[in-house]
């Protein structure tokens, strides 16, 4: 940054006033929901200046999105193709991964945004970064820097995304992952492992967990919203956020030891580009029985994320069980009735039963595009005769047969 020499101390307090007046208006334009207009105020100093929206940008898996990014200074004295321009992605405190530069009509995107990541191009100044199909991935913070020969600055930039936090543990049982088996369990479920803004955020939507689970940052923590002795007490000390007394609060274990603790996992997963159906067999099927059983509709078994995705954001309402493909048995209840599990709405489980016990259809997802082989109208048993045969043939031989 280039030092403003005494003479334009005026001219400082001045620009540091307006700077902000401009990020209250955004705020309040941000929390009407309005469209954000940046703008750039000019200063004589010749420096460049760098201006994002402020808050955040909100977009959702397999979306578009833009990371708004401005830039100013003295044009008289410098050329636009001499800029670069350089946006990274904070992984860490004090780490970055490179996602795209530009320096003339010389671009680059690193990584997994390749072929996803292009400069916006809205005119001189202007160094937003267009993200296309948005994954899971892409959440967190972003940096622009504009650079032009010993002259910087950045901004900073939140993309955020839609979708729906829920709480797991694998079948060996609860307090079983260290924080890197937790990322792989919520990658394996078809998420990542959520943040603690995102866990406030589902906390003030209801969410009650009275286990604690890893998050992003490497904390653990647990939303309580009925308070209770067993989950951290009433209130006090242990809890963050607004209402952090008698409503409850998130409890927080701090910064844990990742590579021996054990807990659980607080994951997040958002859009799906696909669709999650319950398949019901002619006769419940056992667990080895689920992956055929959706593959004859062109699908797969569906994992946990998956069918809180469709929980949340599809509306999917099933008052039956169905297996799951890490071997639980779960059902998504949207609109809660007395017979299908409480008072109120979320997606039940029933833990791992035994996986040879046929207790349930299955829960399958099938990706966009992929083709229903059995549209209707089908059971499930053995081609050539012999039909179900009390049950005494081998299921792993089961085909879809029409009924």
């Amino acid at each position: 940054m280039v030092c403003a020499p005494a003479a334009a101390l005026g001219r400082g307090a001045l620009w540091a006033a307006a700077w902000g007046v401009l990020l209250l208006t955004g705020a309040a334009e941000a929390e009407h929901g309005r469209k954000k207009v940046v703008h750039v105020l000019e200063g004589e100093s010749g420096s460049v200046v760098v201006q994002t929206a402020p808050g955040q940008v909100v977009s959702h898996r397999g979306g578009t999105i833009v990371l708004p990014c401005r830039y100013h200074y003295e044009a008289a004295a410098h050329g636009h193709d001499s800029v670069r321009l350089k946006w990274t992605k904070v992984v860490d405190p004090l780490a970055f991964a490179d996602v795209f530069v530009a320096l003339g009509a010389q671009h680059r995107a690193f990584g997994s945004y390749r072929g996803r990541a292009e400069l916006q191009g809205d005119g001189p100044g202007d160094a937003s970064l267009v993200l296309r199909n948005v994954t899971l991935q892409d959440y967190g913070r972003y940096e622009c820097e504009v650079t032009n020969e010993l002259e910087d600055d950045t901004g900073m930039v939140k993309l955020d995304l839609e979708g729906v936090v829920f709480p797991y543990h694998p079948r060996g049982g609860r307090y079983k992952l260290t924080f890197t088996e937790a990322q792989r369990a919520c990658a394996e479920q078809d998420g990542i492992l959520a943040s603690a803004e995102q866990l406030h955020a589902a906390w003030r939507d209801g969410l009650d967990w009275c286990n604690a689970g890893w998050l992003r940052d490497g904390s653990v923590q647990y939303p309580v919203s009925q308070p209770r002795e067993p989950c951290g007490g009433l209130g006090g000390a242990g809890s963050a956020g607004a209402g952090g007394g008698a409503s409850g609060g998130v409890r927080n274990y701090g910064y844990r030891q990742n590579a021996e603790e054990l807990y659980d996992a607080f994951c997040f997963t958002s859009n799906l580009p696909g669709r999650v159906f319950f398949l019901k067999p002619l006769r419940p099927v056992p667990f080895a029985g689920a992956a055929r059983a959706c593959a004859a509709r062109g699908a797969a078994v569906a994992k946990v994320g998956q069918l809180f995705a469709a929980w949340k954001l599809q509306l999917l309402d099933r008052c039956t069980a169905g297996w799951l493909a890490d071997g639980s048995a779960r059902y998504p209840i949207v609109n809660p009735r007395a017979r299908c599990g409480g008072r109120r709405p979320g997606v039940r489980s029933l833990g791992f039963p035994d996986a040879t016990r046929r207790l349930f259809g299955v829960y399958c997802y099938r990706a966009p595009g992929a083709p229903d082989p059995a549209p209707g109208g089908w059971g499930w048993g053995w081609a050539g005769g012999g039909g179900w045969a009390g049950g005494a043939r081998d299921p792993a031989a089961w085909t879809p047969l029409r009924v």
